[in-house]
């Protein structure tokens, strides 16, 4: 089941936590962009731009932020992930 969602993470190809995030979101069939800041300085302040850190990975949910690995994965843990992957966007 494909979901509704659309997610946008801010990564670097060697973070671990960068790597469980995808892992839980493949495990959730969860479809995202990936994009590499580890590389591009232009993404890097786009991501600083967007939420205030420097820290990855940075996961946004239908443009809201909502943090890094750890808070994905508490999400999950309360049962409330799937919800937000069920959402569609706003649209505009």
């Amino acid at each position: 089941m494909a979901r509704a969602a659309k997610i946008v993470m801010y990564t670097t190809p060697w973070c671990g936590y960068c790597a469980a995030a995808k892992k839980l979101l493949g495990s959730k069939q969860a479809a995202y962009d990936d994009i590499d800041v580890g590389s591009d300085r232009t993404q890097l302040q786009n991501m600083i731009d967007l939420c205030g850190g420097r820290t990855v990975p940075q996961i946004f949910i239908n443009d809201q932020a909502i943090g890094g690995y750890d808070d994905i994965a508490a999400l999950d843990a309360n049962g409330e992930l799937d919800g937000l992957l069920d959402q569609a966007p706003p649209t505009d």
